[in-house]
């Protein structure tokens, strides 16, 4: 079994001392989890569910705490200070996360949040950061089908709309034209595939595509008024905020399902709102 830093490991405990536990660490030796970090009752021959990072010398060491992100992940992180050599990130564990001036695109600054991709310096062996995403996303051509659903991180905004980094590996975007809800740096949500482009490139939207949409959602919008005493007050020309509020679609999406359900005799419209017959 090979120790990977930087990600949780299953261990065994197989020593006890004032100090702590050292944990199996098969080729890479015992390693130490401090006293602070034992869990109530543990006793040799446990097996625990660690991090492990290295500590200010730069040793091995396990913690039962668990970080925001790991090496291989992207993340949104905010940066707790910084120094001569760069910026350091809270990324929950007692030792911040490093980000050299090298990684950064711009200088960072404290208090700040920032989508980096976590990862091992080749040259030093540290657990480090770099702000350089683009680097690091999947030149693979990604293998989805228009539909799918994924989970993405909003990277960065752009003139066309927002860029996002789909299942922690592939670059994706968000056109202006589909946002129909605020966005922010760092958000994290489900959305779904609408077009595997020729080159690789994903666009992404934030809701079901096409019919089977506005099927899923005549649903919804159904229970709605069932469970809404058969009336709600938003309509045709009600702000698409106000509907994204209460339904989480976009107006779009809406209006199609309130035609939906007035084709089939369902509901009735009126300049005060919608009624279920």
């Amino acid at each position: 079994m090979k120790i990977k830093l930087g990600k949780v490991n299953h261990l065994t405990v197989v020593k006890s001392v004032d100090f702590g536990m050292y944990l199996d660490g098969d080729e890479a030796g015992e390693i130490l989890l401090p006293l602070r970090y034992v869990p109530k009752g543990c006793q040799i021959g446990d097996e625990l569910d660690v991090f492990i990072y290295l500590d200010s010398e730069e040793r091995l060491v396990a913690t039962t705490q668990m970080p925001y992100a790991q090496v291989g992940d992207f993340a949104y992180l905010n940066v707790a200070w910084v120094n001569n050599y760069g910026a350091f990130m809270d990324w929950g564990l007692m030792k911040d996360l490093f980000v050299p001036f090298r990684e950064q695109k711009m200088r960072m600054q404290k208090d700040k949040g920032y989508v980096v991709y976590l990862h091992i310096d080749p040259e030093t062996y540290r657990i480090m950061a770099s702000a350089k995403v683009e680097r690091f996303l999947s030149e693979d051509f990604p293998p989805y089908n228009e539909g799918d659903e994924v989970d993405i991180l909003v990277w960065q905004k752009t003139e066309l709309g927002f860029k996002v980094i789909v299942d922690n590996q592939y670059s994706g975007l968000i056109y202006d034209s589909e946002v129909f809800r605020p966005l922010r740096t760092g958000d994290r949500l489900k959305a779904y595939v609408k077009l595997v482009r020729g080159d690789g490139k994903l666009d992404i939207a934030l809701q079901k595509q096409g019919k089977e949409a506005i099927t899923d959602f005549s649903s919804v919008l159904l229970d709605y008024l069932k469970s809404h005493s058969g009336k709600t007050s938003l309509g045709d020309k009600s702000p698409a905020d106000e509907i994204y509020a209460e339904f989480g679609v976009s107006k779009k999406v809406f209006k199609k399902a309130v035609g939906d359900l007035y084709k089939r005799r369902l509901i009735q419209i009126s300049p005060e709102g919608i009624t279920l017959l």
